[in-house]
Protein backbone atom coordinates (compact mmCIF):
# COMPACT_ATOMS: atom_id res chain seq x y z
CA UNK A 1 0.00 0.00 0.00
CA UNK A 2 1.31 3.49 -0.84
CA UNK A 3 2.13 5.83 2.02
CA UNK A 4 -0.04 8.55 0.48
CA UNK A 5 -3.06 6.24 0.67
CA UNK A 6 -2.33 5.37 4.27
CA UNK A 7 -2.27 9.04 5.25
CA UNK A 8 -5.95 9.65 4.53
CA UNK A 9 -7.35 8.09 7.69
CA UNK A 10 -5.41 10.36 10.01
CA UNK A 11 -7.58 13.42 9.39
CA UNK A 12 -6.93 17.11 8.90
CA UNK A 13 -4.75 17.57 11.97
CA UNK A 14 -2.33 14.69 11.38
CA UNK A 15 0.56 17.12 10.60
CA UNK A 16 -0.13 19.46 13.50
CA UNK A 17 3.13 18.62 15.28
CA UNK A 18 5.17 19.33 12.16
CA UNK A 19 3.46 22.69 11.66
CA UNK A 20 4.20 23.57 15.29
CA UNK A 21 7.84 22.62 14.78
CA UNK A 22 8.06 24.79 11.65
CA UNK A 23 6.53 27.77 13.45
CA UNK A 24 9.06 27.48 16.28
CA UNK A 25 12.15 26.66 14.20
CA UNK A 26 11.33 29.44 11.73
CA UNK A 27 11.06 32.14 14.39
CA UNK A 28 14.76 32.64 13.79
CA UNK A 29 13.94 33.12 10.12
CA UNK A 30 11.80 36.11 11.10
CA UNK A 31 15.11 37.68 12.11
CA UNK A 32 16.49 36.80 8.66
CA UNK A 33 13.74 38.84 7.02
CA UNK A 34 13.74 41.52 9.71
CA UNK A 35 17.44 42.24 9.23
CA UNK A 36 16.85 42.38 5.48
CA UNK A 37 14.62 45.42 5.92
CA UNK A 38 15.57 47.07 9.20
CA UNK A 39 19.16 48.10 8.49
CA UNK A 40 18.32 50.06 5.35
CA UNK A 41 15.75 52.14 7.24
CA UNK A 42 18.07 52.74 10.20
CA UNK A 43 21.10 53.86 8.17
CA UNK A 44 18.84 56.16 6.13
CA UNK A 45 17.92 58.05 9.32
CA UNK A 46 19.65 61.46 9.50
CA UNK A 47 20.17 61.35 13.28
CA UNK A 48 21.73 57.86 13.13
CA UNK A 49 24.11 59.05 10.40
CA UNK A 50 25.06 62.08 12.48
CA UNK A 51 25.58 60.14 15.73
CA UNK A 52 27.77 57.50 14.14
CA UNK A 53 29.70 59.72 11.76
CA UNK A 54 28.09 58.51 8.54
CA UNK A 55 27.27 61.96 7.20
CA UNK A 56 29.25 63.41 4.31
CA UNK A 57 30.77 62.01 1.19
CA UNK A 58 31.28 58.54 2.70
CA UNK A 59 27.64 58.01 3.64
CA UNK A 60 26.88 55.55 0.83
CA UNK A 61 29.95 53.41 1.52
CA UNK A 62 29.55 53.32 5.33
CA UNK A 63 25.79 52.77 5.12
CA UNK A 64 26.30 49.77 2.86
CA UNK A 65 28.93 48.48 5.31
CA UNK A 66 26.44 48.58 8.19
CA UNK A 67 23.90 46.68 6.10
CA UNK A 68 26.30 44.14 4.62
CA UNK A 69 28.50 43.03 7.56
CA UNK A 70 25.62 40.89 8.83
CA UNK A 71 25.73 38.94 5.58
CA UNK A 72 29.48 38.47 5.98
CA UNK A 73 28.94 36.94 9.43
CA UNK A 74 26.03 34.85 8.13
CA UNK A 75 28.28 33.32 5.45
CA UNK A 76 30.62 31.89 8.08
CA UNK A 77 27.74 30.91 10.36
CA UNK A 78 26.20 28.85 7.58
CA UNK A 79 29.50 27.04 6.94
CA UNK A 80 30.15 26.34 10.63
CA UNK A 81 26.64 24.98 11.12
CA UNK A 82 27.37 21.71 9.28
CA UNK A 83 30.02 20.16 11.57
CA UNK A 84 28.23 21.38 14.70
CA UNK A 85 24.90 19.79 13.81
CA UNK A 86 26.58 16.42 13.12
CA UNK A 87 27.40 16.09 16.82
CA UNK A 88 24.78 18.22 18.59
CA UNK A 89 21.80 17.40 16.40
CA UNK A 90 19.34 19.79 14.80
CA UNK A 91 17.51 20.89 17.95
CA UNK A 92 20.41 21.74 20.26
CA UNK A 93 22.44 23.30 17.45
CA UNK A 94 19.59 25.71 16.71
CA UNK A 95 19.30 26.59 20.41
CA UNK A 96 23.03 27.39 20.53
CA UNK A 97 22.94 29.54 17.39
CA UNK A 98 19.84 31.41 18.56
CA UNK A 99 21.70 32.39 21.75
CA UNK A 100 24.64 33.64 19.67
CA UNK A 101 22.25 35.71 17.57
CA UNK A 102 20.70 37.25 20.70
CA UNK A 103 24.17 38.31 21.86
CA UNK A 104 24.67 40.14 18.56
CA UNK A 105 21.28 41.85 18.85
CA UNK A 106 22.20 43.09 22.34
CA UNK A 107 25.48 44.60 21.07
CA UNK A 108 23.62 46.50 18.33
CA UNK A 109 20.98 47.75 20.74
CA UNK A 110 23.37 49.16 23.38
CA UNK A 111 25.43 51.17 20.86
CA UNK A 112 25.52 54.83 21.90
CA UNK A 113 27.25 57.14 19.40
CA UNK A 114 30.55 57.51 17.55
CA UNK A 115 32.37 58.40 20.78
CA UNK A 116 30.84 55.94 23.31
CA UNK A 117 30.00 52.38 22.33
CA UNK A 118 30.04 53.58 18.76
CA UNK A 119 29.99 52.11 15.29
CA UNK A 120 32.28 49.28 16.39
CA UNK A 121 29.41 47.94 18.55
CA UNK A 122 27.09 48.10 15.55
CA UNK A 123 29.60 46.26 13.35
CA UNK A 124 30.44 43.65 16.01
CA UNK A 125 26.78 43.09 16.85
CA UNK A 126 25.82 42.61 13.22
CA UNK A 127 28.71 40.20 12.57
CA UNK A 128 27.90 38.11 15.68
CA UNK A 129 24.18 38.27 14.95
CA UNK A 130 24.93 37.36 11.35
CA UNK A 131 26.81 34.24 12.41
CA UNK A 132 23.70 33.15 14.32
CA UNK A 133 21.30 34.02 11.50
CA UNK A 134 23.44 32.25 8.90
CA UNK A 135 23.56 29.04 10.91
CA UNK A 136 19.83 29.21 11.63
CA UNK A 137 19.05 29.73 7.93
CA UNK A 138 20.98 26.54 7.10
CA UNK A 139 19.70 24.35 9.94
CA UNK A 140 16.04 25.35 10.28
CA UNK A 141 14.94 24.09 6.83
CA UNK A 142 17.05 20.95 7.35
CA UNK A 143 15.35 20.23 10.67
CA UNK A 144 11.85 20.89 9.35
CA UNK A 145 12.31 18.96 6.08
CA UNK A 146 13.57 15.89 7.96
CA UNK A 147 10.42 15.82 10.08
CA UNK A 148 7.88 16.41 7.26
CA UNK A 149 5.85 13.81 5.35
CA UNK A 150 6.45 14.08 1.60
CA UNK A 151 2.90 15.08 0.64
CA UNK A 152 3.11 18.41 2.51
CA UNK A 153 6.88 18.89 2.71
CA UNK A 154 6.88 21.68 0.12
CA UNK A 155 4.14 23.55 1.96
CA UNK A 156 5.68 23.22 5.42
CA UNK A 157 9.27 23.81 4.32
CA UNK A 158 8.01 26.75 2.27
CA UNK A 159 6.80 28.43 5.45
CA UNK A 160 10.46 29.47 5.65
CA UNK A 161 9.76 32.24 3.13
CA UNK A 162 6.50 33.19 4.86
CA UNK A 163 8.47 33.89 8.03
CA UNK A 164 11.10 35.78 6.01
CA UNK A 165 8.31 37.92 4.55
CA UNK A 166 6.82 38.48 8.02
CA UNK A 167 10.24 39.63 9.21
CA UNK A 168 10.55 42.05 6.28
CA UNK A 169 7.04 43.36 6.95
CA UNK A 170 7.82 43.82 10.64
CA UNK A 171 11.01 45.72 9.82
CA UNK A 172 9.26 48.17 7.49
CA UNK A 173 6.48 48.97 9.94
CA UNK A 174 8.87 49.25 12.89
CA UNK A 175 10.87 51.78 10.87
CA UNK A 176 7.67 53.62 9.98
CA UNK A 177 6.43 53.58 13.58
CA UNK A 178 9.75 54.85 14.89
CA UNK A 179 9.73 57.63 12.27
CA UNK A 180 6.33 59.00 13.30
CA UNK A 181 6.22 58.22 17.04
CA UNK A 182 9.72 58.87 18.40
CA UNK A 183 11.82 61.98 18.66
CA UNK A 184 13.96 62.41 15.54
CA UNK A 185 16.95 63.13 17.82
CA UNK A 186 16.51 60.17 20.18
CA UNK A 187 18.67 57.00 20.34
CA UNK A 188 15.35 55.14 20.02
CA UNK A 189 15.62 55.57 16.24
CA UNK A 190 18.10 52.65 16.26
CA UNK A 191 17.60 51.05 19.70
CA UNK A 192 13.98 50.10 19.12
CA UNK A 193 14.56 48.60 15.65
CA UNK A 194 17.64 46.65 16.77
CA UNK A 195 16.08 45.64 20.10
CA UNK A 196 12.97 44.13 18.51
CA UNK A 197 15.21 41.36 17.10
CA UNK A 198 15.47 39.86 20.59
CA UNK A 199 11.77 38.93 20.64
CA UNK A 200 11.70 36.28 17.88
CA UNK A 201 15.23 35.15 18.73
CA UNK A 202 14.36 34.58 22.39
CA UNK A 203 11.01 32.92 21.63
CA UNK A 204 12.71 30.51 19.25
CA UNK A 205 15.28 29.51 21.85
CA UNK A 206 12.60 28.78 24.46
CA UNK A 207 10.19 27.10 22.04
CA UNK A 208 12.82 24.64 20.78
CA UNK A 209 13.16 23.21 24.29
CA UNK A 210 9.70 21.67 23.81
CA UNK A 211 10.39 20.18 20.34
CA UNK A 212 11.68 16.72 19.51
CA UNK A 213 14.86 15.87 17.64
CA UNK A 214 14.83 14.95 13.94
CA UNK A 215 14.06 11.22 13.54
CA UNK A 216 16.40 11.02 10.54
CA UNK A 217 19.32 12.47 12.52
CA UNK A 218 18.60 10.03 15.36
CA UNK A 219 18.53 7.12 12.90
CA UNK A 220 21.89 8.13 11.50
CA UNK A 221 23.29 8.12 15.06
CA UNK A 222 21.98 4.59 15.61
CA UNK A 223 19.24 5.63 18.05
CA UNK A 224 16.56 3.69 16.19
CA UNK A 225 13.95 3.30 18.95
CA UNK A 226 14.03 7.03 19.70
CA UNK A 227 13.92 7.78 15.96
CA UNK A 228 10.84 5.56 15.58
CA UNK A 229 9.12 7.23 18.53
CA UNK A 230 9.84 10.74 17.21
CA UNK A 231 8.70 9.80 13.70
CA UNK A 232 5.44 8.48 15.14
CA UNK A 233 5.10 11.68 17.21
CA UNK A 234 5.47 13.94 14.16
CA UNK A 235 2.96 11.80 12.23
CA UNK A 236 0.60 11.64 15.25
CA UNK A 237 0.48 7.87 14.88
CA UNK A 238 1.49 4.68 16.69
CA UNK A 239 4.89 3.06 16.17
CA UNK A 240 2.91 -0.03 15.08
CA UNK A 241 1.17 1.78 12.16
CA UNK A 242 2.03 0.43 8.72
CA UNK A 243 2.77 3.95 7.45
CA UNK A 244 5.36 4.54 10.18
CA UNK A 245 6.95 1.12 9.58
CA UNK A 246 7.21 1.81 5.83
CA UNK A 247 8.74 5.26 6.25
CA UNK A 248 11.18 4.03 8.88
CA UNK A 249 12.17 1.12 6.62
CA UNK A 250 12.92 3.57 3.81
CA UNK A 251 15.05 5.69 6.16
CA UNK A 252 16.94 2.62 7.36
CA UNK A 253 17.45 1.46 3.77
CA UNK A 254 19.19 4.71 2.81
CA UNK A 255 21.40 4.52 5.91
CA UNK A 256 22.33 0.95 5.00
CA UNK A 257 23.21 1.99 1.45
CA UNK A 258 25.34 4.87 2.69
CA UNK A 259 27.25 2.68 5.12
CA UNK A 260 27.90 0.08 2.44
CA UNK A 261 29.02 2.69 -0.07
CA UNK A 262 31.39 4.72 2.12
CA UNK A 263 32.59 4.58 5.69
CA UNK A 264 33.47 8.21 6.35
CA UNK A 265 32.10 11.55 5.21
CA UNK A 266 33.94 14.79 4.61
CA UNK A 267 33.46 17.81 2.40
CA UNK A 268 35.28 16.14 -0.52
CA UNK A 269 33.12 13.01 -0.50
CA UNK A 270 29.97 15.02 0.18
CA UNK A 271 30.63 17.13 -2.93
CA UNK A 272 32.02 14.48 -5.26
CA UNK A 273 30.26 11.29 -4.14
CA UNK A 274 28.07 9.53 -6.67
CA UNK A 275 24.96 11.60 -7.41
CA UNK A 276 26.06 14.42 -5.08
CA UNK A 277 27.86 17.00 -7.22
CA UNK A 278 24.80 17.89 -9.39
CA UNK A 279 22.87 18.68 -6.20
CA UNK A 280 25.59 20.99 -4.91
CA UNK A 281 25.79 22.67 -8.32
CA UNK A 282 22.01 23.21 -8.35
CA UNK A 283 22.10 24.61 -4.79
CA UNK A 284 24.87 27.06 -5.72
CA UNK A 285 23.20 28.29 -8.92
CA UNK A 286 19.68 28.57 -7.53
CA UNK A 287 20.81 30.58 -4.49
CA UNK A 288 23.06 32.83 -6.58
CA UNK A 289 20.28 33.60 -9.06
CA UNK A 290 17.82 34.30 -6.23
CA UNK A 291 20.11 37.04 -4.89
CA UNK A 292 20.42 38.65 -8.32
CA UNK A 293 16.68 38.64 -8.95
CA UNK A 294 16.39 42.26 -7.76
CA UNK A 295 14.30 41.38 -4.72
CA UNK A 296 17.07 41.95 -2.19
CA UNK A 297 17.91 45.33 -3.67
CA UNK A 298 14.30 46.38 -3.10
CA UNK A 299 14.22 44.62 0.25
CA UNK A 300 17.32 46.21 1.74
CA UNK A 301 16.84 49.68 0.33
CA UNK A 302 13.08 49.94 -0.17
CA UNK A 303 12.86 53.49 1.28
CA UNK A 304 15.62 54.67 -1.07
CA UNK A 305 14.08 52.82 -4.04
CA UNK A 306 10.65 54.38 -3.50
CA UNK A 307 12.23 57.80 -3.06
CA UNK A 308 14.06 57.29 -6.35
CA UNK A 309 10.83 56.56 -8.24
CA UNK A 310 9.11 59.66 -6.85
CA UNK A 311 7.90 58.98 -3.27
CA UNK A 312 9.76 61.98 -1.87
CA UNK A 313 10.45 62.29 1.86
CA UNK A 314 11.14 59.69 4.52
CA UNK A 315 7.56 59.08 5.66
CA UNK A 316 5.95 58.47 2.21
CA UNK A 317 8.85 56.19 1.26
CA UNK A 318 8.58 54.21 4.51
CA UNK A 319 4.80 53.93 4.10
CA UNK A 320 5.22 52.62 0.53
CA UNK A 321 7.80 50.16 1.87
CA UNK A 322 5.31 49.00 4.52
CA UNK A 323 2.68 48.31 1.87
CA UNK A 324 5.31 46.36 -0.09
CA UNK A 325 5.88 44.20 3.02
CA UNK A 326 2.16 43.45 3.35
CA UNK A 327 1.94 42.42 -0.31
CA UNK A 328 4.92 40.09 0.16
CA UNK A 329 3.49 38.33 3.23
CA UNK A 330 0.03 37.82 1.72
CA UNK A 331 1.33 36.63 -1.67
CA UNK A 332 3.85 34.23 -0.11
CA UNK A 333 1.26 32.75 2.25
CA UNK A 334 -1.25 32.20 -0.57
CA UNK A 335 1.32 30.45 -2.74
CA UNK A 336 2.63 28.21 0.07
CA UNK A 337 -0.86 27.17 1.17
CA UNK A 338 -2.33 26.66 -2.31
CA UNK A 339 0.25 26.71 -5.10
CA UNK A 340 3.43 24.92 -4.08
CA UNK A 341 1.93 21.41 -3.92
CA UNK A 342 -0.46 22.03 -6.82
CA UNK A 343 1.91 23.44 -9.43
CA UNK A 344 5.14 21.84 -8.23
CA UNK A 345 8.60 23.35 -8.00
CA UNK A 346 9.84 23.50 -11.58
CA UNK A 347 6.97 25.27 -13.33
CA UNK A 348 6.37 27.63 -10.42
CA UNK A 349 10.01 28.77 -10.63
CA UNK A 350 9.74 29.16 -14.42
CA UNK A 351 6.52 31.20 -14.34
CA UNK A 352 7.78 33.33 -11.46
CA UNK A 353 10.96 34.26 -13.36
CA UNK A 354 9.02 35.22 -16.51
CA UNK A 355 6.63 37.36 -14.46
CA UNK A 356 9.39 39.15 -12.56
CA UNK A 357 11.37 39.91 -15.68
CA UNK A 358 8.37 41.26 -17.57
CA UNK A 359 7.33 43.56 -14.72
CA UNK A 360 10.84 44.91 -14.16
CA UNK A 361 11.19 45.64 -17.89
CA UNK A 362 8.00 47.71 -17.57
CA UNK A 363 9.32 49.58 -14.50
CA UNK A 364 12.59 50.32 -16.28
CA UNK A 365 10.83 51.53 -19.41
CA UNK A 366 8.54 53.87 -17.46
CA UNK A 367 11.48 55.22 -15.45
CA UNK A 368 13.49 55.99 -18.59
CA UNK A 369 10.60 57.49 -20.62
CA UNK A 370 8.87 59.29 -17.73
CA UNK A 371 11.56 60.18 -15.14
CA UNK A 372 10.11 60.95 -11.68
CA UNK A 373 9.88 64.59 -10.65
CA UNK A 374 11.73 64.60 -7.32
CA UNK A 375 10.83 68.27 -6.76
CA UNK A 376 7.12 67.43 -6.55
CA UNK A 377 5.76 66.81 -3.02
CA UNK A 378 3.37 64.12 -4.32
CA UNK A 379 4.09 61.10 -6.55
CA UNK A 380 3.28 61.56 -10.25
CA UNK A 381 1.05 59.10 -12.16
CA UNK A 382 4.17 57.48 -13.63
CA UNK A 383 5.64 57.05 -10.13
CA UNK A 384 2.42 55.40 -8.96
CA UNK A 385 2.52 53.11 -11.99
CA UNK A 386 6.10 52.10 -11.17
CA UNK A 387 5.14 51.44 -7.55
CA UNK A 388 2.23 49.26 -8.72
CA UNK A 389 4.56 47.27 -11.00
CA UNK A 390 7.02 46.79 -8.11
CA UNK A 391 4.17 45.45 -5.96
CA UNK A 392 3.17 43.04 -8.75
CA UNK A 393 6.83 42.06 -9.11
CA UNK A 394 6.75 41.18 -5.41
CA UNK A 395 3.74 38.90 -6.06
CA UNK A 396 5.57 37.16 -8.91
CA UNK A 397 8.64 36.69 -6.71
CA UNK A 398 6.53 35.31 -3.86
CA UNK A 399 4.87 32.82 -6.23
CA UNK A 400 8.14 31.05 -7.00
CA UNK A 401 11.64 32.39 -6.58
CA UNK A 402 11.00 33.67 -3.06
CA UNK A 403 10.10 30.45 -1.21
CA UNK A 404 11.06 27.68 -3.65
CA UNK A 405 14.88 27.81 -3.67
CA UNK A 406 14.83 26.92 0.03
CA UNK A 407 12.20 24.25 -0.53
CA UNK A 408 14.12 22.77 -3.44
CA UNK A 409 17.52 22.55 -1.75
CA UNK A 410 15.88 21.04 1.34
CA UNK A 411 14.27 18.46 -0.99
CA UNK A 412 17.21 17.24 -3.01
CA UNK A 413 19.94 16.28 -0.54
CA UNK A 414 20.15 12.80 1.04
CA UNK A 415 20.14 12.32 4.81
CA UNK A 416 23.89 11.76 4.87
CA UNK A 417 24.79 15.07 3.23
CA UNK A 418 21.75 17.23 3.93
CA UNK A 419 23.48 19.29 6.63
CA UNK A 420 26.41 19.87 4.24
CA UNK A 421 24.07 20.69 1.37
CA UNK A 422 21.99 23.20 3.32
CA UNK A 423 25.13 24.76 4.80
CA UNK A 424 26.54 25.12 1.27
CA UNK A 425 23.29 26.58 -0.07
CA UNK A 426 22.90 28.97 2.84
CA UNK A 427 26.54 30.11 2.64
CA UNK A 428 26.10 30.75 -1.10
CA UNK A 429 22.94 32.72 -0.39
CA UNK A 430 24.66 34.85 2.24
CA UNK A 431 27.80 35.38 0.14
CA UNK A 432 25.89 36.88 -2.77
CA UNK A 433 23.45 38.54 -0.36
CA UNK A 434 26.52 40.37 0.96
CA UNK A 435 27.58 41.31 -2.56
CA UNK A 436 24.13 42.66 -3.45
CA UNK A 437 23.75 44.64 -0.19
CA UNK A 438 27.20 46.17 -0.78
CA UNK A 439 26.68 47.22 -4.40
CA UNK A 440 22.95 48.03 -4.51
CA UNK A 441 23.16 51.68 -3.47
CA UNK A 442 25.99 52.27 -5.94
CA UNK A 443 24.02 50.54 -8.71
CA UNK A 444 20.94 52.60 -7.91
CA UNK A 445 22.90 55.87 -7.93
CA UNK A 446 24.74 55.08 -11.17
CA UNK A 447 22.20 53.11 -13.20
CA UNK A 448 18.93 54.64 -11.96
CA UNK A 449 16.16 53.18 -14.16
CA UNK A 450 18.56 50.83 -15.91
CA UNK A 451 18.94 48.85 -12.68
CA UNK A 452 15.46 47.39 -13.31
CA UNK A 453 16.40 46.48 -16.90
CA UNK A 454 19.52 44.71 -15.57
CA UNK A 455 17.59 42.58 -13.09
CA UNK A 456 14.82 41.85 -15.63
CA UNK A 457 17.38 40.40 -18.01
CA UNK A 458 18.73 38.15 -15.26
CA UNK A 459 15.18 37.07 -14.39
CA UNK A 460 14.34 35.86 -17.89
CA UNK A 461 17.72 35.03 -19.39
CA UNK A 462 19.09 33.26 -16.33
CA UNK A 463 16.41 32.20 -13.87
CA UNK A 464 13.70 31.13 -16.31
CA UNK A 465 16.13 29.10 -18.43
CA UNK A 466 17.65 27.42 -15.37
CA UNK A 467 14.20 26.56 -13.97
CA UNK A 468 13.17 24.83 -17.18
CA UNK A 469 15.87 22.15 -16.82
CA UNK A 470 15.35 21.32 -13.13
CA UNK A 471 13.94 17.88 -12.18
CA UNK A 472 10.59 17.99 -10.37
CA UNK A 473 10.63 16.94 -6.69
CA UNK A 474 6.96 17.35 -5.80
CA UNK A 475 5.46 14.34 -3.97
CA UNK A 476 8.81 12.53 -3.87
CA UNK A 477 10.23 11.40 -0.53
CA UNK A 478 13.62 12.62 0.65
CA UNK A 479 14.93 9.08 0.20
CA UNK A 480 13.79 9.03 -3.46
CA UNK A 481 16.14 11.90 -4.32
CA UNK A 482 19.04 9.45 -4.58
CA UNK A 483 17.15 7.69 -7.39
CA UNK A 484 16.37 10.98 -9.18
CA UNK A 485 20.03 12.04 -9.13
CA UNK A 486 21.46 8.61 -9.96
CA UNK A 487 23.11 7.75 -6.65
CA UNK A 488 21.23 4.42 -6.52
CA UNK A 489 18.94 2.45 -8.83
CA UNK A 490 15.26 1.80 -8.11
CA UNK A 491 15.91 -1.96 -8.01
CA UNK A 492 18.69 -1.63 -5.45
CA UNK A 493 16.52 0.66 -3.33
CA UNK A 494 13.61 -1.80 -3.38
CA UNK A 495 15.91 -4.61 -2.23
CA UNK A 496 17.23 -2.49 0.63
CA UNK A 497 13.73 -1.45 1.69
CA UNK A 498 12.66 -5.10 1.75
CA UNK A 499 15.70 -5.98 3.85
CA UNK A 500 14.98 -3.10 6.25
CA UNK A 501 11.32 -4.15 6.52
CA UNK A 502 12.37 -7.69 7.50
CA UNK A 503 14.77 -6.35 10.13
CA UNK A 504 12.12 -3.98 11.45
CA UNK A 505 9.54 -6.78 11.60
CA UNK A 506 12.00 -8.85 13.64
CA UNK A 507 12.62 -5.88 15.92
CA UNK A 508 8.91 -5.21 16.36
CA UNK A 509 8.41 -8.90 17.15
CA UNK A 510 11.00 -8.63 19.91
CA UNK A 511 9.28 -5.52 21.28
CA UNK A 512 5.89 -7.28 21.23
CA UNK A 513 7.37 -10.33 22.96
CA UNK A 514 8.86 -8.12 25.67
CA UNK A 515 5.51 -6.41 26.13
CA UNK A 516 3.72 -9.76 26.33
CA UNK A 517 6.25 -11.13 28.79
CA UNK A 518 5.90 -8.04 30.94
CA UNK A 519 2.11 -8.31 30.82
CA UNK A 520 2.23 -12.05 31.55
CA UNK A 521 4.64 -11.46 34.43
CA UNK A 522 2.35 -8.84 35.92
CA UNK A 523 -0.65 -11.16 35.49
CA UNK A 524 1.29 -14.09 37.00
CA UNK A 525 2.28 -12.05 40.01
CA UNK A 526 -1.34 -11.04 40.46
CA UNK A 527 -2.42 -14.70 40.31
CA UNK A 528 0.22 -15.76 42.86
CA UNK A 529 -0.82 -12.94 45.17
CA UNK A 530 -4.48 -13.89 44.80
CA UNK A 531 -3.65 -17.57 45.48
CA UNK A 532 -1.65 -16.65 48.60
CA UNK A 533 -4.46 -14.45 49.92
CA UNK A 534 -7.00 -17.26 49.33
CA UNK A 535 -4.83 -19.76 51.20
CA UNK A 536 -4.44 -17.34 54.12
CA UNK A 537 -8.18 -16.82 54.28
CA UNK A 538 -8.76 -20.62 54.39
CA UNK A 539 -6.27 -21.03 57.26
CA UNK A 540 -7.87 -18.20 59.22
CA UNK A 541 -11.30 -19.81 58.73
CA UNK A 542 -10.04 -23.20 59.93
CA UNK A 543 -8.42 -21.60 62.99
CA UNK A 544 -11.69 -19.94 63.88
CA UNK A 545 -13.45 -23.25 63.62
Amino acid sequence: MEIAALQKHHGTWRNMHVYKLACVAYLGIVVFGYDTGIAGGVVNNAFFQHQFGLAGSNVTNLSSNVVSVLQAGAFFGALFSAPVTVYLGRKWSLIMWSLIFCLGAILQTVAEDQFTRGLSYIYAGRVVGGIGVGAISALAPTYVAECCPKDVRGRITGLFQVWVAIGVLLSYWVNYGVAIHTSPTSPDVWRIPFGVQLVPGGLMCVGLLFCRESPRWLARRGRMEEALENLAHYRRASIHDEEIKMEMAEIEATILEEREARSGLGWREAFLGKGNWPRFAIAFIIMTLQQFSGQNTVGYYAPQIFQAIGYVGATPALLASGVYGIVKVVATFIFIMIGVERFGRRWSLFGSAIGMGTLFYIVGAIFITHPPNLASPTPSPSSKAMAAMIYLYCVAYSFGWGPLPWVYVADIFPNRTRHYGLAWASATQWLFNFVISKISLTMENNLQGKIFITFATINIGGMAVFSYFLPETKNRSLEEMDIIFGAVTQEHRNEDIHKAELEMAAGMKDINMRDEEAAYGAAGSSKVEHHTNTQSEKLETENVR
